[in-house]
């Protein structure tokens, strides 16, 4: 019979055999947040005078500029419609979309586009919440139209509109006409042709046990990481191409009608001016003409490089690269019948 020895007091007792290994103490060997950020810190002290030569240069006071005004532009709006999305998730019923909307999805996109105009937001704004209307079971088509709709037509982009055109007041008539089509006819066509595969929405999770502020709370939280990121890398794009994009071409452009057209279409997907802005802008570019400029302002507040960006990340890559390029499509079609009917 073995005899046992009792171990020494503070040690729990173990078989006879090999001693275990002893267990790694917390945090060795791993690079931790504050350790990343000390070295982080410390790097940039020491290469602080290259830095510094690196961050004067006019090509970086550029980018810097550009990235800081569409963060700073687009933040409150993005914000609000966090809160907003926030507010349909926890707050609003299901039932409610269903009794405010028609129950036929082609009677419904138009109301949805139409409801746009009652959201005094930007692009940033309704992408949240599209995606909230889409969780909480309005048909996709509807909310893609509210989507579309709400930045461009809305009181405070078209009071901008009117405010940047005075001596061309047909300008916010085309703007809102031009935009609603574009939004109408991107809902129908999803209606006819969009799968559901293509459409992906970021997991929410449930909120058992939680109070509704502390769910919608929970929720902006979550929002705003998310789609603030995503905000963030489409600011980042915008302020490297307009870096490094000569500024000659606009003139060589606007020489050409359709070059102009398609030229300011780019223009307002590169530099992601939020839609309360853009109309101010486009009324500085007084060598382009009417047109041109309307092209700007209906294509700008559908696509451009952050939106792009929140869409994907909002509703998935493969759903981006669908919808992108077709509302790019549309928006120029639009303006350019628009324009030559109302201007």
């Amino acid at each position: 019979m073995a005899i046992t020895r009792p171990a020494p007091q503070g040690e729990a007792a173990r078989p006879d055999g090999p001693p275990a290994p002893p267990a790694p103490s917390d945090g060795s060997g791993r690079l931790t947040s504050p350790l990343a950020l000390t070295m982080v810190l410390l790097l940039m002290v020491l290469l602080q005078s290259p830095i510094r030569r690196a961050l004067s240069a006019p090509v970086m006071q550029s980018w810097t500029t550009v990235f800081v005004a569409v963060v700073v532009q687009a933040l409150p709006f993005l914000v609000l419609g966090v809160l907003l999305s926030a507010a349909i998730a926890v707050y609003v019923p299901p039932s409610f979309f269903a009794r405010a909307l028609p129950s036929r999805p082609g009677l419904a996109v138009p109301v949805a586009g139409a409801a746009g105009a009652l959201l005094p937001g930007c692009e940033c704004a309704s992408v949240p919440v599209a995606g909230a209307l889409v969780r909480r079971g309005v048909t996709p088509a509807a909310a893609l139209a509210f989507l579309l709709s709400a930045p461009a037509i809305n009181p405070v982009v078209l009071t901008a509109t009117a405010v940047a055109f005075p001596r061309d007041p047909e300008m916010v008539l085309a703007r809102f006409v031009a935009s609603l089509v574009v939004a109408c006819a991107m809902g129908w066509l999803w209606q006819r042709l969009g799968r559901t595969d293509w459409l992906r929405l970021p997991a929410h999770a449930p909120h058992e046990g939680e109070t509704k502020g502390a769910a919608f709370w929970d929720s902006v939280r979550h929002d705003v990481m998310h789609a603030g990121g995503f905000l963030v890398l489409g600011a980042m794009a915008a302020a490297t191409l307009k870096a490094v994009a000569p500024a000659s071409w606009l003139r060589t452009a606007a020489e050409n009608p359709a070059l102009a057209v398609a030229s300011l279409a780019v223009l307002a997907v590169v530099l992601s001016i939020c839609s309360e802005a853009d109309a101010f802008v486009a009324a500085s570019l007084t060598q382009f003409s009417l047109t041109a400029r309307l092209a700007f302002l209906v294509v700008g507040p559908m696509i451009d490089l952050k939106l792009f960006a929140m869409q994907a990340g909002t509703f998935g890559r493969g759903f981006a690269l669908r919808f992108a390029p077709v509302t790019f499509v549309l928006a120029i079609a639009s303006a350019v019948l628009t324009g030559w009917v109302l201007l």
